[in-house]
């Protein structure tokens, strides 16, 4: 037992805690687990949100960031960064700090720029730090096309968008196509200044809350198992829109991701 658990590889999430369990923390470690992994984590805001809307949000003292941060890196192997929700810019640059002290460890990064509902979770500010200090340093962005429209303003299109956060130094992106008015989900993928190849889903009839958690923290987990980033983003996307399928309403507002859909029957 004690030689199987050391072969379970190590994710370390940032994100900020949210009570309803459907985004956030939760949802990384739920994700994280799915693919067979051991999700360590580090909060960085407490919010106060249900599934209809995120009502207010606290980033947390960024030594208490660091201190959460450090204690797993001087424990654990960590085999990947997955980061989330940052709460605020003096957050952004003590990350930043952090992954420049890591450089071989890949990060993927979801720039959770709003709530479901468009509240906003940082202003202009918290864009362009994140934009200067994390972006050079991201093996795998994954915004929705609201998101890229925000980091890259300016753009006129979805490939400008791209071209300009590639532009800032990020490897891989995947530009999720859910918030777009078109019949299929269409997901974009960018490598080496090109589009390198395009994901087409079936859209599911009701909207989600967790579902970006849910698909970074799976690519960082696949990816911790020593999956090429290409496949890596093919397969969470697969397991993502499962658990988007199979999801659940326990509350009064947006359906819930089923993470561990695969433990019982369809």
């Amino acid at each position: 037992m004690t030689s199987k658990m050391k072969n379970i590889p190590v994710v370390l999430a940032f994100a900020g805690h949210d009570p309803s369990g459907g985004a956030g923390i939760q949802a990384d470690i739920e994700a994280i687990a799915s693919q067979g992994c051991h999700a360590a984590t580090v909060i960085t805001a407490i919010t106060t949100q249900d599934t209809q809307d995120v009502f207010d949000f606290r980033p947390l003292d960024v030594a208490d960031v660091i201190a959460q941060a450090r204690a797993v890196l001087e424990d654990m192997p960590v085999a990947v960064f997955k980061l989330g929700m940052l709460g605020s810019i003096e957050n952004v640059e003590a990350i930043h700090t952090i992954l420049t002290d890591y450089p071989e460890i890949p990060v993927v990064l979801d720039p959770v720029l709003a709530s479901g509902r468009g509240t906003a979770l940082g202003g202009q500010e918290l864009v362009e730090s994140m934009k200067v200090l994390l972006l050079p340093l991201t093996t795998i962005l994954t915004p929705n096309s609201l998101e890229a429209r925000a980091l890259s303003t300016g753009a006129d299109t979805l490939d400008a968008c791209a071209q300009a956060l590639l532009d800032l130094g990020v490897d891989y992106l995947l530009v999720t196509g859910s918030h777009e008015h078109t019949p299929e989900v269409v997901n974009r993928l960018y490598h080496d200044n090109r589009l390198l190849e395009t994901f087409t889903w079936e859209r599911l009839p009701h909207s989600y809350h967790g579902s970006g958690c849910t698909l970074t923290a799976s690519i960082a987990g696949l990816l911790a198992h020593g999956l090429e980033p290409f496949t890596a983003i093919n397969e969470a996307q697969d397991y993502t829109w499962n658990a988007l399928r199979q999801g659940y309403r326990p509350g009064l507002g947006q359906h819930l991701p089923h993470r561990f859909f695969w433990t019982g029957d369809d």
